[in-house]
């Protein structure tokens, strides 16, 4: 019996943060407006589209967001406020299909292969769940409509924002053919660069670059570069994905220098990590600290247990752990961070605790 043709949609929030922010704050609206601290080592989370045109993007950091705008706005985040609208998107989502796979707040992939709600074509579900949307939330979403994942989040953004467009069947090749590979999604910047230097620009390039050579520079990956370069992608929307990795890291306004500061810093961090993992029920085997320089140099450390971390003592313990052969410190410290990962069941921690140190990453 032949599979019939997938249907996705790829909605993605028309510059969500700060579009809530102009909602809930007249007196933003239609101003250029950046979600974020507008300190020296503060970075723009979000910018609006007023605030654009001057180039400054997500990313950016403050003090070069403010000089390429100089009337820029900057509003601090406020993340329970997105979780919230988030939800209220996702409630609508779910009206369409139980195949939903958020790929952050904002954005997320709907299979409607077999909507719950039957119309005319997928074109009408994505318009009709953009027009609740904005009934329901006061905020614009932009929609791509294809035939699977990747050939829709191109789509999405191609009549941003508060648009939607399609790519048919048939038509993913042609589509992606002049694009540049810098454009693709699961192509990071590096990635690019070195498809570049092999001279492969566009869609087109990548179609014709011979894939053995391909393995050759880029391994497993390269069987999903050359199927994106003729329009196909096979990967399913998966609903309710599995974390693979629970972590904070924090920018700090000064960089520390004093190993009583980093120890402290560690603490904080450390708290809100297994907070995390209280609320979602999970632990795991290994820790990983991450330690980036006033010169941009980065360490990570990472160690294994036999069982998952039990509690918030442990995760400090094994972070310190990690930190204790780094002090004292060589170099000044703008970040830091911690994760847990290799997550399982905290109940299931049992038996002596034994540690073995993994090479950095």
């Amino acid at each position: 019996m032949t599979q019939p043709v997938r249907r996705i949609i790829h909605i993605d929030m028309d510059a969500f943060y700060a579009s809530v922010e102009q909602r809930d704050n007249p007196a933003l609206r239609g101003r250029p407006v950046a979600v974020g601290r507008s300190q020296e080592r503060g970075v723009v989370a979000a910018a609006s589209y007023e605030a654009r045109p001057f180039g400054v993007r997500s990313a950016m950091p403050s003090l070069l967001a403010q000089r390429r705008c100089p009337q820029l706005v900057f509003v601090p985040p406020r993340f329970e406020v997105y979780r919230a609208v988030s939800a209220q998107i996702h409630a609508i989502f779910a009206r369409y299909t139980p195949l939903i796979q958020p790929l952050s707040l904002d954005e997320a992939y709907l299979d409607i292969t077999q909507p719950l709600i039957r119309r005319a074509s997928a074109t009408a579900i994505a318009q009709e769940i953009r027009a609740a949307i904005l009934a329901e939330t006061g905020l614009t979403a932009s929609a791509g409509i294809s035939y699977n994942k990747f050939l829709a989040k191109l789509a999405s953004d191609h009549n941003k924002p508060n648009g939607q467009f399609v790519i048919p069947p048939g038509a993913g090749q042609d589509f992606v053919a002049p694009l540049p590979v810098s454009a693709f999604h699961g192509i990071g910047p590096a990635t690019a660069r070195r498809m570049n230097a092999l001279g492969i620009q566009t869609g087109a390039d990548l179609r014709a670059f011979p894939p053995e050579t391909l393995r050759q520079h880029f391994g497993k990956a390269a069987a999903f570069y050359h199927g994106i370069a003729h329009g196909e992608d096979t990967r399913p929307v998966e609903p309710d994905r599995p974390r693979k990795s629970l972590g904070k890291e924090t920018t700090f306004d000064q960089d520390l220098i004093h190993d009583h500061d980093l120890n402290e810093a560690l603490q904080i961090l450390a708290e809100k990590v297994w907070a995390g993992c209280e609320k979602r029920g999970l632990s795991g085997r290994t820790i990983t600290l991450k330690l980036r320089h006033a010169d941009f140099s980065q360490l990570t450390r990472s160690l294994s247990r036999q069982t998952p971390v039990r509690d918030q003592a442990e995760l400090l313990q094994a972070g310190l752990h990690l930190l204790r052969p780094l002090l004292p410190l060589q170099k000044s410290v703008r970040l830091l961070g911690i994760t847990v990962s290799s997550l399982c069941d905290p109940q299931a921690a049992s038996g002596a605790e034994q540690l073995s140190l993994l090479p950095s990453a």
